[in-house]
């Protein structure tokens, strides 16, 4: 039977607004929280960072990611913006004093800016925020709509986003109440999910938790399962080293003054996903293909297909494939965009070598419908019904290289031929059972400027 928020709580503890509903299941299901290593000493500049365990799928090395992940949105009350800086930074730092701020056994915290609050501090936004020298753009662009999106796509004018990050959820849910707490923040919604287990074998928490919600298609999920899809999404060889989505990194941002130095750019979706269509319609090999290529070797029921610089795609061979097939996977689309096609050097001396991923994505899986707590319901289309879907965080050094990548996965190639393609077909693959419901861009400022960025100047 499906379990919705409110019988699964009990009428009045489910209108609540604090209550954590069906995600207090994730501890019950998830056999404990994964055994993390300390923390680094000393934090480093970059707030989008965490030390993340490595274990390994099927012999390829995979990221072991945070049990809990919540995002709050908010817009921001008329107020003086030098005591809200003041005040944001008190609760931030207290959460780091009371957690260990680098690993999810603690928590971390990211607190990205959207183009609504840089209004406010127009002048000195326009004296300070990066530029992007590649695209000749602003690196953090306006939110827009992709060809295979819907015309409902929601795009969102929220001023700020925390994304919270923990294997812990009270230490969420304490982070979550000092938030709320702060008069001058507008909660707009509340967004909740989890990620991670089955790596030893056992049966994964996203296939628990949708078995628990009763949401159509759980029990096509394979068993060990790191997110509902069916396919490991954290390898390690598939998502950007530590410093690569930087601003600075890979040259494409003129810094200006340099005060995000150590910042990068963080988009946000909410994307809802049908389960049965993508089992019952789409048999292993299809699967296969539509994640990776046209072509792909995988043994039957593989979850973790290797996805290391050998095996990227270049466009040539993306175009290539198309040719013959008429279809081309998620992953051979984007990588063109999204894996460097040359050697780069950092200006720290560190070598990415050819093929390594740029994006770093924080994503994760949530039975959210589409917000855990939405401030307007009926534009939100909000429901307390659970259902399968991803709350989509990818951080990139530009807006630019962003859109970039997600207009590959619509067969808009960076050189600019289009793969002839109908959009949301069974030949695009993922997009033919993914619908993003919101986006929003956002900026995300080195620690350092994390609360309210120029507002002191």
């Amino acid at each position: 039977m499906k379990i919705d928020r409110r019988s699964f709580l009990g009428g009045a503890a489910a209108a609540a607004l604090g209550g954590a509903g069906i995600y207090e299941l994730v501890d019950q299901l998830s056999g404990g929280s994964p055994v993390r290593s300390a923390a680094a000493v000393g934090l480093p500049s970059e707030q989008h960072l965490l030390d993340l365990q490595t274990t390994h799928s099927e012999g390829v090395p995979v990221i072991v990611p945070p049990l809990h992940s919540e995002i709050l949105t908010a817009t921001v009350h008329d107020v003086d913006l030098r005591k809200a800086q003041s005040e944001l930074e008190d609760v931030l730092r207290g959460l780091e004093s009371k957690y260990e701020p680098l690993t999810p056994a603690g928590l971390g915290v990211t607190v990205g800016w959207g183009i609504p609050y840089f209004a406010r501090v127009r002048g000195a936004a326009q004296r300070h925020l990066p530029f992007d020298r590649r695209a000749r753009k602003p690196v953090l662009l306006p939110t827009r709509r992709f060809p295979s999106d819907p015309r409902d796509t929601i795009l969102e004018h929220n001023d700020v986003a925390f994304l919270l990050r923990s294997d812990a959820r009270s230490h969420i849910d304490d982070a979550e109440a000092r938030l709320r707490a702060l008069d001058f923040l507008h909660v707009t919604s509340i967004r909740r999910g989890f990620a991670g287990g089955g790596f030893a074998g056992k049966t994964s928490l996203p296939k628990k938790m949708a078995i628990a919600a009763g949401v159509p298609g759980a029990d096509l999920i394979p068993d060990t399962s790191e997110l509902f899809l069916g396919f490991t999404s954290t390898q390690k060889a598939g998502l950007g080293p530590r410093l690569i989505a930087n601003h600075e990194t890979l040259g494409y941002v003129d810094l200006r003054t340099g005060y995000f130095h150590g910042g990068t750019h963080m988009h946000l979706s909410h994307i809802s996903e049908d389960l049965e269509a993508w089992y019952l319609n789409f048999d292993f090999s299809e699967r296969v293909l539509t994640a990776f290529a046209p072509g792909q070797k995988a043994k039957m029921n593989q979850q973790t297909v290797p996805q290391g610089p050998k095996d990227v795609h270049d466009e040539a061979q993306l175009q290539h494939s198309f040719g013959k097939t008429g279809r081309f996977g998620h992953s051979a689309s984007i990588q063109p965009t999204s894996r460097l096609q040359r050697n780069h050097v950092g200006p720290d001396g560190t070598v990415y070598p050819k093929g390594t991923a740029i994006p770093q994505r924080a994503d994760f899986n949530t039975l959210d419908n589409p917000f855990f707590f939405s401030a307007n319901p009926a534009r939100d289309k909000y429901t307390k019904d659970p259902a399968a879907g991803v709350h989509f965080v990818v951080f990139n050094p530009t807006g630019d290289d962003f859109e970039r990548n997600r207009l590959a996965m619509d067969g808009r190639l960076p050189g600019g031929k289009t793969l002839p393609v109908k959009q949301r077909s069974r030949a695009q693959g993922f997009n033919s059972v993914l619908t993003t419901t919101h986006r929003q861009n956002y900026l995300v400022p080195p620690r350092r400027h994390r609360s309210f960025p120029l507002a002191e100047l």
